[in-house]
């Protein structure tokens, strides 16, 4: 192990533990970091984007035959299928951060990258991880190139978010060579052309276990191609199974551990589909910076306008942050991943064990990635008006398209119960400390507040603010467990509300860690953009965290502790004032100067 991977296990923080510690900036990766040959990887997966998918983005949303399936061949030529993959198995081996890469680089393709990304997901992984030996060498290498395409069978009509309410059963023969598979699953991406399929069933109606199923197996069929709002390409048919016969050699895991393998990928699938969600965004928001300096009204470029400059300048604030948050929480799972393979863990259960230790970080990143996607998108059509609504215009494909990743792996509501469900779990554990930093925030609220501070050191001011912001959730969820004890789990909008607070306050503080980092290294004067971003994102959290805390402490508190706790809470959203117009005019000049997205 080198030196520098010592330096970055050894100060490894857990999952969730930011929110009772501070964190350096000397610790924080960014993509300022990317070496050389990531820079490369992601710039190959945007160029084949360029030259083999968007300019026949047209017929892909038709359902050409076959040619779905032949990009992905395509992709795999180019080894954009198997960055991750160990070299023993026809793969890469490169890095997490890599992969990450590959889906933020691959993500702005409409149809494609959800196929692709489905394909490289949950097509191959659940196999990756959980496969014996013989299932590992019989269907990777075949993955890896796009021989064979990847699908994934767990959604049922009647079992959307509870997954594990699966009707799908599966019992095993009286010979014992087959298990026998009967039921349905729904709203498959890569159904209709995939070659190997991951498949969930009870067996004897109890036992929530995953199978390797391939097209062809006897009593396996497929539906017709649903008519969907967005991602028209993408291949999406329901899967039935009638007395499919599934060879026993082909159970993957473990009878009745299935859900490990659920909701384990699912981990790793919701950070890169924040990857994926941001390669759309940047390309997105290019598009409408271009349109706007193009597009004249009443004689000039609408891009000089203030109203048009500041959906630009917001824009290039939430892709700033949320790469920000992504990629440092990229490289925890990679020094997690090392960690756990120096520790003796084969590879597969590394990075599972990363992926796992860091979860609510990746259920955050999914919820706000997807979000800032629609923003962009709904922003980017306004910017075009009228033209923005033409299916000539492109961004009434990315509107459409954009839809669906607030659904996608979780929906954001049940992404946003998860994050509290998770660190509330964590604390129970022992794993983190919430209850000595809430019971100190308590204390906090009985003394006089201490106003002025007598540190002037670069951005004590900022650092301030993001522990204040952290105090405000220990407040919040702290007394909100107390009062509400084991009922707290049926109160879903409290739920929601802290969770909204722990998004912004990570956002807020990887943004802020980063643009320390920048100025550290180069001085402020080379990084007026970025501070620019910071600040107005400390600003308007600041109104956010206190909305959110609020809603939350007025729906479980009354008299004078609801009193006493709105005080707090406004003191720990207290921000000085702010010219956040004259700071977004900055960021929206240098982006339209640009003509396009810049990190």
């Amino acid at each position: 192990m080198s030196n520098a991977t010592q330096q970055s296990t050894a100060t490894l923080p857990k999952g969730a533990e930011w929110l009772v510690k501070e964190s350096n900036s000397s610790d924080i990766y960014t993509p300022e970091d990317f070496n050389e040959e990531q820079v490369m990887v992601k710039e190959m997966c945007i160029s084949f984007l360029d030259n083999e998918v968007i300019p026949i983005i047209d017929r892909i949303d038709q359902l050409e035959p076959g040619l779905m399936p032949s990009l992905l061949v395509k992709a795999g030529d180019q080894g954009l299928l198997s960055t991750s993959l160990p070299e023993e198995y026809g793969g890469l081996g490169k890095d997490f951060i890599t992969s990450t890469l590959v889906n933020e680089g691959l993500g702005a393709g409409f149809s494609f990258s959800v196929a692709v990304a489905a394909h490289m997901g949950i097509g191959t992984l659940p196999i990756l991880y959980f496969g014996t030996q013989q299932q590992k060498q019989k269907y990777i290498p075949k993955l890896a190139t796009g021989e064979w395409k990847g699908s994934y069978g767990l959604t049922e009509p009647n079992s959307g978010s509870d997954a594990l309410g699966a009707k799908t059963t599966a019992r095993l023969t009286e010979d014992g060579k087959y298990y026998i598979l009967n039921g349905q699953k729904c709203w498959i991406t890569n159904g209709g052309f995939a070659d190997v399929y991951t498949v969930f069933a009870k067996v004897d109606g109890d036992k929530f276990t995953g199978f390797i199923v391939e097209r062809g197996f006897e009593g396996f069929t497929q539906g017709p191609e649903e008519h969907k709002m967005g991602i028209k390409g993408s291949s999406t048919v329901q899967l039935y199974f009638q007395d499919c016969k599934v060879p026993v050699e082909n159970m993957l895991g473990e009878v009745g551990k299935g859900h490990i393998i659920a909701f384990n990928i699912l981990n790793i699938g919701r950070l890169k589909l924040c990857a994926a969600a941001l390669g759309a965004s940047k390309r997105q928001a290019t598009t409408a910076i271009q349109y706007a300096n193009t597009r004249e009204q009443f004689k000039t470029p609408i891009s000089q306008f203030g109203a048009i400059r500041s959906k630009i300048a917001q824009m290039g604030i939430d892709l700033w942050v949320c790469e920000s948050a992504l990629y440092r929480t990229s490289k925890w799972i990679d020094d997690k991943e090392t960690e756990l393979q120096h520790l003796g863990k084969p590879f597969n259960e590394a990075l599972l064990g990363a992926a796992e230790e860091y979860a609510i970080e990746c259920a955050m990143l999914k919820v706000y990635g997807s979000e800032v996607l629609d923003f962009v998108v709904d922003e980017a059509v306004q910017i075009h008006g009228g033209n923005g609504y033409s299916e000539e215009y492109i961004v009434s494909k990315a509107y459409r398209d954009s839809r669906i990743n607030r659904i996608f792996e979780g929906t954001n509501e049940i992404n946003r119960l998860l994050i509290v469900d998770m660190i509330l779990k964590r604390a129970m554990k022992g794993k983190i400390d919430l209850m000595g930093p809430a019971m100190a925030v308590s204390k906090e609220l009985m003394s006089i507040p201490d106003f002025d501070s007598d540190d002037e050191t670069p951005f004590a001011k900022h650092r301030k603010i993001v522990v204040n912001f952290k105090k405000a959730i220990l407040m919040t969820a702290g007394a909100a467990v107390q009062k509400l004890m084991l009922k707290i789990e049926g109160e879903q909008e409290i739920l929601m509300n802290i969770a909204d607070m722990a998004i912004e306050t990570f956002n807020a503080e990887s943004a802020l860690l980063r643009a320390i980092k920048l100025v550290e290294k180069n001085g402020a004067e080379q990084h007026q953009y970025e501070l620019d971003i910071v600040n107005t994102y400390l600003y308007d959290t600041a109104d956010s965290i206190n909305k959110y805390g609020k809603d939350a402490i007025n729906a479980f508190a009354e008299g004078d502790e609801q009193r006493m706790m709105l005080l707090g809470l406004r003191r720990f959203t207290k921000v000085e004032p702010f010219n956040s117009k004259a700071a977004k005019e900055r960021i929206g000049k240098r982006l339209i100067g640009e003509g396009r997205y810049i990190g």
